[in-house]
This record gives C-alpha cells, sequence and structure tokens, in this order.
C-alpha cells in the first residue's frame, strides 16, 4: 500500500505526473442525470489517458424500485465488487475520480470506495474542466485495464436508513444536513421527485457551496468554519448527509473529511425513498 496515499484532494499537477503507473487508477464519472448517456458520449469523445469510464446508472446503482427506494440505490455488493475488480482496482491502487460538475458525480465513487474499505481514493480536484484549461494530454475511445481482485470491507456505520431517522425525528441532537440546491430543499422548482420539501428538522447545506469560484474546492479551514457552523456542536459522525438521491451527499462528506473532520453517515435513499413512503412526515420553506 502507499506511505502517503490521496484520501480527499488531488491536484491535476500530481495526476498528470501518475499516468503511466500502474498502480494509478483513474475513473471518469462524468454523467447527467436528464440525458443518462451524455456522459459516456463525453468520455469516448476524450479522457484523461487511461481513464475508464463509470456510468452513474449501470455501474454505480442498482435498478430503482417505485415506491420502495431512491432513485439510485447503492448496487449489490457482489456486483460492485466485480466492477471495480474489472477496473483494475486492488489494495494497491491509488484511485483518481473526476467528473466535470466539480465533483457531483464523482463523489459518489469515492464515498463508496471509502464504504467499501479502500481510503485511497481522491477527486481530482478542478476535474475534466480544469484538466482541458491547462492543456494537459486527452485521449478518447473506449479504455480497459488488467482486471485486479477488489476485497471489500463495508463499513455499516457510515450508512443510516428512513426507519433510523423517523426514529429521532424531533431528537435536538439530530443534525439532518440537505446537500440539494436551497430552492429544493424548500420545496421550490423540484422536477426531480414527485414531492418537494425537506425532512422535518434538516438544515440547507448545498454542496455547491464547498467550491470556489475556479470550481476548486475551498480551503480546508473555510470548510472547517462552514461545518462547524451547520453542525453546532453535533459530533461530524453523528451528523447525516443526504440529498436528492445520494449522489451530491456524497461532495459534503468529501468536503468534511477534507476539513480533518470526521465522516458523518449518509442516507444513500436520501430525499427520493424519503417521499416513496406517503406516510412519512414533510416540511417545506
Amino acid at each position: 500500500m502507499f506511505t502517503m496515499p490521496y484520501t480527499t484532494l488531488i491536484p491535476t499537477t500530481e495526476l498528470a505526473g501518475q499516468l503511466d503507473n500502474p498502480d494509478w487508477v483513474v475513473v471518469d464519472v462524468r454523467f447527467v442525470l436528464r440525458q443518462p448517456d451524455q456522459g459516456e458520449r463525453g468520455y469516448l469523445a476524450g479522457h484523461i489517458p487511461g481513464a475508464v469510464y463509470a456510468h452513474l446508472d449501470r455501474d454505480l446503482s442498482s435498478p430503482p424500485i417505485p415506491g420502495k427506494t431512491g432513485r439510485h440505490p447503492l448496487p449489490p455488493l457482489d456486483a460492485i465488487t466485480i466492477t471495480l475488480g474489472n477496473w483494475g482496482i486492488d489494495d494497491r491502487s491509488q484511485v483518481i475520480v473526476y467528473d466535470d460538475a466539480g465533483g457531483m458525480m464523482a463523489g459518489r465513487l469515492w464515498w463508496m470506495l471509502r464504504f467499501l474499505g479502500h481510503d485511497a481514493v481522491a477527486l481530482l480536484d478542478g476535474g475534466w474542466p480544469r484538466w482541458l484549461q491547462e492543456g494537459r494530454p486527452v485521449r478518447s475511445g473506449n479504455e480497459a485495464r488488467s482486471p485486479r481482485q477488489f476485497t471489500a470491507n463495508p463499513q455499516p456505520h457510515l450508512v443510516v436508513t428512513a426507519q433510523e431517522i423517523e426514529a429521532r425525528l424531533g431528537d435536538p441532537a439530530l443534525r439532518l444536513l440537505d446537500a440539494r440546491t436551497a430552492d429544493r430543499f424548500r420545496g421550490e422548482n423540484e422536477t426531480l421527485d414527485p414531492i418537494g420539501g425537506h425532512i422535518p428538522g434538516a438544515i440547507s447545506a448545498p454542496h455547491m457551496a464547498n467550491l470556489g469560484v475556479e470550481g476548486l474546492m475551498l480551503p480546508a479551514d473555510q470548510l472547517r468554519t462552514r461545518y462547524e457552523q451547520l453542525l453546532d456542536g453535533v459530533p461530524p459522525e453523528q451528523a447525516i448527509v443526504y440529498c436528492g438521491s445520494g449522489v451530491s451527499a456524497a461532495h459534503n462528506v468529501l468536503a468534511m473529511q477534507y476539513a480533518g473532520l470526521t465522516m458523518p453517515r449518509l442516507y444513500v435513499g436520501s430525499w427520493s425513498d424519503w417521499v416513496s413512503d406517503e406516510i412519512r412526515s414533510v416540511a417545506r420553506g
């Protein structure tokens, strides 16, 4: 394994010098929710040399069950273990993930690997746009790596269910951070899920506020201040993050880790799972 693996962020300058390293695995996670083939088309047209492609629906989720799950439930453990191994990832691998959405999509794979016990995974700071802006090498077409044996070591303490949240509604020690945009949190402009609003007691914590004007992650000290204010004394490992379907919320987990805070728990089903049961309470405003 590595003496000092990258576990949160990595700059483009560092990745550029490691493209020929067989133990470094680069994964392109570009994806558009309303156009699920667009990210893969972009990958085929051009990507970081050596990168394999991860499709949010096909690789990083299992098919949703209407009325029973959120939009992006986790894939079965055996399936994702095979997928990661086919991408050439094992316990020697330093994994780098990137997208063109500030890390919103790539954060899902970052979190999944951390959940599965693989800590040597980092988000490319600035992602695909910064790579292009800097004039770095690009390759087209599909790529494959020699398979390796990925060994999963799930960390169940990092996830939480709707039932666990329901049992604690009204608890002043419960800290729910909603990573969606502020308007969706308020129940306005909801276009992805059938019901707008948020889980009662949740606090709006849009994931895009983790980024600066150039699309880079804010400095660690600024992120630490942000999340300490949002947590208001609640230990980070006791906080719960969610979003629409367990994707952008992972960005908040990553930001908290980069800030030096303990990983919070993720409600993978998120809002789309919460509203799959019409009996559950909904708050607006």
